[in-house]
């Protein structure tokens, strides 16, 4: 099934199909994902190679066109891009509280099958059915990039080049090596923070010193903790919101003492997983190539005794995923069951060493210097695996460089063709 649509600098059609929900599986339940095509206005009908577009999360549908997405207008001069809603996310069958089985157990082994594995199976079925026998590129961002690198693992046959952004993910760490290293990349963001706004470390305490004994509501009617205040650092690494927070932490407070209104309603905008419950699910599994994680996070967490709410100097988390979000988030209080089940599966791998380093489809890397999500230098040892990978590592952008300047993908499409 198929809608075409038009709005000013692009014409977009819509594509479903159904997919087996377990690829090994083919003939038992299905569910549907949903994809947009894209394509400049004129060349509706113009032979262009197809842009598979890898949205970052996990658990986070694709941009839509018109949104903070500056790298697509740049894109479309060359390709028909897809924008595709990962397996339970946007349009695609949704997996959440209000969807999924009642049943932890049942729920659990539902949600087994939606990490970078399931997604590049379904990738390869929407390719088949959209461009038939030929191979496609990809442009992973963030999680895209990681299941970009399981699909030249798992298919490489379906790939004419690859483009990753913020997205190399590590071939040898386990998860409580990934978080390790991202503590210690989550500390050197709030050291940024702090001295750009200095004030606003004793706002920030403040603030957490409030709520251990303030019973301060969200609009959802729970309790605000000071732990889940801490989880506002998640948008340290992005240009964007990191200076967002600084403008939050200005209005946190009435002259009276309590919390604003306007304070607690962004606040639960930025804390709150009923958008993308996935991303907490599956966030940690996601991070497990034949291991499983045991809510790694959460133990490695006890390493950096700095992230105590109280701890001085404030301290604030960033993209961490730990059991008490299971408790305070009504969005996932009813997942606690399934999350733990999910925490204590052995996952199988995700990438194949042997294939990558025997591939022959061009890869070009954006690594950028300082960022908070992936590690740069577990980024560049997973590059000197892949062999005639381009890497280029920039401190020029944040996490968020390809929606932010069409800068970063006009650079990584020049680097491809040897412009650079």
């Amino acid at each position: 099934m198929s809608i075409s649509f038009r709005r000013p600098g692009f014409v977009c059609t819509d594509h479903f199909l159904d997919v087996p929900l377990d690829h090994a599986d083919p003939a038992g339940p299905s569910i549907r994902v949903y994809a947009r095509e894209v394509v400049a206005p004129g060349k509706e009908d113009a032979d262009l190679p197809w842009l598979l577009y890898l949205q970052g999360g996990p658990g986070n549908r694709a941009p839509r066109p018109g949104g903070p997405a500056a790298w697509l207008g740049r894109a479309l001069r060359d390709y028909r891009v897809l924008l595709l809603d990962q397996r339970g996310t946007g349009r695609s069958t949704p997996a959440n509280r209000q969807t999924l089985p009642a049943d932890p157990a049942r729920a659990a082994a539902y949600l087994r099958h939606f990490r970078a594995d399931s997604i590049v199976r379904d990738a390869e079925l929407l390719r088949r059915h959209l461009a038939g026998d030929r191979p496609w590129s990809v442009l992973g961002q963030s999680f895209g990039g990681f299941c970009a690198v399981t699909y030249l693992s798992i298919a490489p046959e379906g790939l004419s080049e690859v483009f990753i952004t913020g997205g190399l993910p590590s071939l040898t760490a386990t998860p409580d090596d990934w978080y390790r290293a991202s503590y210690r990349r989550i500390l050197a963001a709030n050291e940024r923070y702090f001295a750009r706004y200095p004030g606003d470390q004793a706002i920030a305490r403040r603030v957490a010193a409030h709520l251990d004994g303030a019973d301060e509501r969200l609009p959802g009617g729970e309790r605000l903790t000071a732990r889940r205040f801490q989880t506002l650092g998640l948008g340290l690494g992005h240009s964007v919101r990191f200076h967002d927070l600084h403008y939050l932490l200005e209005e946190a407070f009435l002259p009276d003492g309590r919390l604003s209104d306007t304070f607690l309603r962004e606040v639960d905008a930025a804390v709150s997983f009923a958008a993308q419950p996935l991303y907490a699910l599956v966030h940690e599994a996601c991070l497990c190539d034949g291991t499983r994680s045991d809510w790694a996070a959460e133990r490695t967490l006890a390493e950096f005794p700095g992230f105590a709410p109280r701890a001085e100097p404030f301290r604030f988390l960033g993209e961490t995923i730990h059991p008490w979000f299971f408790e305070e988030d009504p969005a996932l209080v009813p997942l606690r069951a399934c999350a733990d089940l999910l925490a204590a599966h052995d996952w199988p791998a995700l990438y194949d060493a042997d294939r990558l380093a025997a591939t022959t489809v061009p890869v070009t890397a954006a690594v950028y210097h300082d960022d908070m999500y992936v590690d740069r230098d577990l980024s560049l040892e997973t590059a000197r695996m892949i062999p005639g990978i381009r890497t280029w590592v920039t401190s020029e952008y944040a996490h968020n460089g390809l929606s932010a300047d069409a800068k970063v993908f006009d650079h990584l499409l020049a680097l491809r063709r040897g412009d650079i």
